[in-house]
């Protein structure tokens, strides 16, 4: 495995701007005479033939004997050490070797202190597959079992585990994460210290647990997560309801999906359950319109639907479908292909607009402009009139006008 992760090493920093820049900051720091090596989750991705993005580097070089090093940095989170040191390559995260002090919010601690050991530093760390660093000839340094928690596929905290969930309670969601997107196990005693702390999740902000939720969604085993929050008592403090078997098969690589198949899950009240999460208006408004459209699909969907609907939403509604077993009548034909059919796509299209009526009907304006222009828009995209002038207008005065006037 050695020979195989330095080839594969050497290959990530051919074809990965982020490593390169992380090993120039390296070198740098290296002919300074200080310390430097790349830590936390690019090292175990690099290890598990994953690709990496976020690599940061940690050093035994105080902050401002960083900064002195490097002629553009930005003090990004001095207060805990970090520095964002800016080379050709890119951008690169360094921080200083440090200790923590006490957490009194279960997130983080008050304060941190700075140290020369490598050792005492990747000792604060969440999870030994996560205390591993990595020096810029390839050689690794573990001092806490990591490489070999990654080979048996175990997930297991550094040190005390009960101490470590005090510390940052969402430490435990991440090992539930950690757990769908790796299909890992959870080492005993850090699952039952998660089963004792569990309740100091309610300490944690919606934001940082929803981050959380988005990536457990995307992960190759949403079932296995979703039974490890029962396993371990978090689903007991988290809103919503949480059954392992609903998510026997649901696979996905979009977040939206995930939070849109937790809502269908949580029927009646998913609104109010995930506005607890601090979902963005964007992401309530795609979940409306995939429910939306999921009950239009039991009677099968119009024109109409294909085309208020995105076919992201569409997509969304007919899959959800298949996972519940719904009995519906799904399309004969690819969404897509029934979408670009439609004669128009957009309102925007319409080439009528409320001037026109206005004057076609010599009548005042009021809320029936706004139904008459829907009402238009229904027969363009149904093929009852062509999105034309003449045939529009003589629509209007034909299904509109006339229908107004005798009632």
């Amino acid at each position: 495995m050695k020979n195989c992760t330095k080839r594969l090493l050497k290959e990530i920093m051919q074809n990965n701007k982020e490593w390169q820049a992380a090993y120039s900051v390296i070198e740098q720091l290296e002919c300074a005479g200080f310390e430097a090596v790349i830590v936390g989750g690019a090292v175990r991705d690099a290890i598990l033939g994953r690709p990496a993005h976020d690599v940061d580097v940690a050093t035994n070089a105080m902050p401002d004997e960083v900064k002195s090093i490097f002629d553009r940095t930005v003090d990004i989170g001095i207060q805990h050490g970090t520095v964002l040191v800016i080379v050709p390559a890119g951008s690169v995260e360094v921080t200083t070797y440090r200790t923590d002090g006490e957490y009194t919010d279960h997130r983080r601690p008050e304060e941190v202190q700075f140290v020369r050991s490598l050792k005492e530093d990747l000792q604060r760390r969440d999870f030994t597959m996560n205390a591993i660093a990595m020096r810029r000839d390839g050689s690794f340094v573990d001092f806490y079992g990591g490489r070999q928690d990654i080979d048996a596929g175990v997930i297991r905290a550094v040190g005390d585990a009960q101490k470590r969930f005090s510390e940052d309670a969402l430490r435990m969601l991440r090992a539930i994460r950690f757990s769908a997107q790796l299909g890992f196990l959870i080492e005993s005693e850090t699952l039952k210290a998660m089963q004792d702390k569990a309740d100091n999740i309610s300490w944690i902000a919606r934001e940082r647990i929803k981050a959380e939720l988005d990536k457990l969604w995307v992960g190759k085993d949403v079932f296995n997560g979703i039974k490890k929050l029962k396993e371990s008592n978090l689903v007991n403090y988290l809103n919503g309801t949480f059954q392992a078997h609903d998510w026997s098969k649901f696979n996905t690589q979009d977040k939206l999906l995930g939070w849109a198949y937790f809502a269908v899950l949580q029927g009646d009240h998913w609104r109010e359950v995930l506005g607890d999460y601090r979902l963005s208006n964007k992401e309530m408004a795609f979940v409306k319109a995939v429910l939306e459209a999921l009950k239009a699909l039991k009677n099968g969907w119009t024109k109409m639907d294909y085309f208020l609907y995105t076919q992201q939403e569409l997509e969304a509604a007919s899959y959800f479908a298949e996972l519940r077993q719904l009995d519906v009548q799904m399309p004969q034909q690819s969404i897509l292909e029934i979408q670009t059919a439609l004669p128009i796509r957009r309102k925007q299209e319409l080439i009528v607009k409320g001037t026109d009526l206005l004057k076609w009907s010599g009548i005042k304006g009021g809320p029936w402009v706004k139904e008459a222009l829907q009402a238009m828009l229904e027969a363009v995209v149904n093929g009852e009139c062509a999105n034309e002038h003449h045939q529009l207008k003589a629509w209007f005065e034909r299904e509109y006008v006339r229908k107004q006037e005798n009632t």
